[in-house]
């Protein structure tokens, strides 16, 4: 490296690049569903903690993907907020690192939580009358806490990878957060071990629970198409078509951002794919649980009652 290199302490985060009368109606936009997500997402943590009903192996991992949604959310979108309507945009670099530390390891638990789920409907409904024996509380808190520990574990090696990466500019990001591939442009070394792992990390921790959720949703349609029951039908469908959705929106966003080739989306088109993963998903999916889902309902409508007996 040559003696006018200089080593990056903090960063300028570039953020959309619109006009600044734009910028506040974006500010009024992002924190708006920043607020429903956080509302959203506590809600029905709040339902299932309060509620004995919903004291299940289903709701258990529910509040789990609830904690990493607004987790997920608020380590990326204070920070674009605040640059919205701030003149100085800059992140200092173990802050920027530790963003990027904590987007992997919610993501990749995330991606575990979501099949832990799908494999707890297959045994509810390929398997009902053994489904106490095999999905019990000691199951589900090793499946929790294996899931969050193998995240965060995973992720120390791409921690490694790149603490030992000399930075020496660029020193400004072309997104709203620091994200891996952008700030893997401010390396002045070869980049290519960091990319690998990333790929395979792509693989194993989207492409591979990806097939084990499809694999368990197989099961259950064809468990499904045995019923003989149209009002059976229609209740396995109810319990698996919100967990879909949150399946499908989640891992469809994961895989255009990273697994498709970076010719094929503009550096604005990848800010917005990842705000529609890190913002839009986690809003979404307490919608999703609450309006397709009865038994949720049934909990908020016993809770907004005892309110008003109050």
């Amino acid at each position: 490296m040559g003696g006018n290199q200089t080593w990056v302490t903090e960063v300028t985060l570039l953020g959309f690049l619109v006009d600044p009368a734009l910028e506040f109606f974006l500010f009024a936009l992002f924190f708006l569903f920043y607020t429903l997500t956080l509302l959203g997402n506590g809600v029905i943590l709040g339902l299932i903690c309060s509620d004995s009903r919903l004291h299940t192996p289903m709701y258990f991992f529910l509040s789990h993907l609830a904690i990493i949604d607004m987790s997920y959310a608020s380590n990326n979108v204070p920070k674009m907020l605040a640059n919205l309507v701030s003149q100085k945009r800059t992140i200092s670099f173990v802050p920027c690192i530790t963003q990027i530390f904590l987007y992997v390891a919610f993501a990749a638990t995330e991606c575990l939580i979501l099949v832990v789920m799908s494999y707890d409907r297959y045994v509810a409904i390929c398997h009902p009358l053994h489904y106490t024996f095999i999905m019990s509380w000691r199951v589900c808190t090793v499946l929790a806490v294996t899931s969050w520990a193998f995240s965060f574990l995973w992720d120390l090696v791409h921690l490694v990878l790149i603490l030992r990466l000399p930075f020496c500019g660029p020193h400004e990001i072309n997104h709203f957060f620091c994200e891996v591939l952008s700030v893997l442009k401010l390396a002045c070394a070869d980049t290519r071990l960091n990319e690998i792992i990333l790929c395979v990390s792509c693989v194993f921790i989207l492409l591979g629970p990806l097939c084990l959720v499809l694999v368990s949703y197989t099961h259950i349609l064809l468990a499904i198409l045995r019923i003989q029951s149209g009002e059976g039908r229609r209740k396995a469908f109810s319990t698996c078509s919100s967990h879909l959705c949150v399946v499908g929106l989640f891992f469809g966003s994961a895989i255009v951002l990273y697994m498709t080739p970076k010719s094929s989306h503009s550096q604005e088109q990848r800010k917005i794919l990842s705000l529609f993963y890190s913002l839009f998903n986690p809003m979404l999916n307490p919608l999703i649980y609450s309006l397709r889902n009865a038994e949720v309902k049934g909990a908020l409508r016993r809770f907004l009652g005892k309110k008003r007996s109050w």
